[in-house]
């Protein structure tokens, strides 16, 4: 997959193109872009100018120390949208390294989610029809289960229960992978996948993919297994074995043992 030339051109960007992770394995870097596929217009035009703004108020915060979170910032096209045929555009970060560590990338994402939840207080979300989104109203129990299923993703839908997770907010549903470290140490996240969710589900699915992808110790799942937790991490299940393509579901049994094996509180 390659950007075509009117996209480059609306980027204002050369053609000489390098690959890069991210954006599902087709993100390229072009000059001092990097620009990544599949964006959806109605969502970059709600999400994108509140994390400019947010990423602006980061880096030039009083008092900041150049190890303190960064996001990376969106560009526009030259017309002003956010999205060209589908693609689109944030600063190119050189010099970065992937954070891997389960136990940062949350700690990351725990002050992600605080300056998310300070910067922005609502959220429409657009009419998106991704397999991502239809997983996520799924999980919440928005949307019917499919018809025929897996015995592990039935005995996780049938393991639902109405127990409070904490209040709705915009959070990045997919920050494993997402969190980069730049040559002053300071972490960057890439790549946001917006949803409207309490951010103790979006931890559960930093934890849940850290142990499959990462080798994560499975034993943080010991932590998961009562209460808000576990409703959590049984939504974060549930949406990533339905999102993934395919699932991979002998592995997320294994992983989820704990969670299924333990009685409910």
């Amino acid at each position: 997959m390659r950007p075509s030339e009117h996209v480059l051109d609306m980027f204002a960007v050369p053609g000489d193109l390098d690959r890069v992770p991210g954006g599902q394995g087709h993100s390229v870097c072009a000059g001092d872009l990097l620009l990544s596929p599949g964006r959806d217009p109605a969502t970059q035009d709600e999400l994108n100018p509140r994390l400019a703004r947010l990423a602006v108020d980061l880096d030039t915060r009083p008092g900041r120390d150049r190890r303190d979170l960064r996001i990376a910032m969106p560009v526009p096209a030259r017309d002003g949208s956010w999205v060209i045929d589908g693609w689109g555009a944030t600063r190119y970060e050189p010099g970065t390294r992937q954070l891997t560590d389960l136990t940062a990338v949350r700690a990351v994402g725990a002050v992600l989610h605080a300056e998310l939840a300070r910067a922005v207080r609502s959220w429409t979300g657009g009419p998106r029809e991704d397999r991502w989104a239809a997983a996520e109203r799924i999980a919440f129990d928005e949307a019917p289960a499919p018809d025929t299923m897996e015995p592990l993703l039935a005995a996780l839908v049938q393991d639902r229960e109405a127990a409070p997770l904490g209040p709705a907010q915009l959070v990045h549903g997919d920050l494993a992978g997402n969190v980069l470290i730049d040559p002053h140490g300071a972490p960057v996240v890439v790549d946001v996948s917006p949803y409207w969710r309490p951010a103790l589900w979006a931890d559960a699915v930093v934890v849940l993919d850290c142990v499959m992808a990462w080798d994560a110790d499975p034993h943080v799942l010991d932590e998961w297994v009562v209460g808000a937790r576990r409703q959590a991490m049984v939504r974060a299940a549930i949406f990533r074995i339905l999102s993934d393509q395919p699932a991979d579901v002998s592995a997320y049994e294994r992983v989820l043992e704990p969670l299924l094996g333990d009685p409910r509180p």
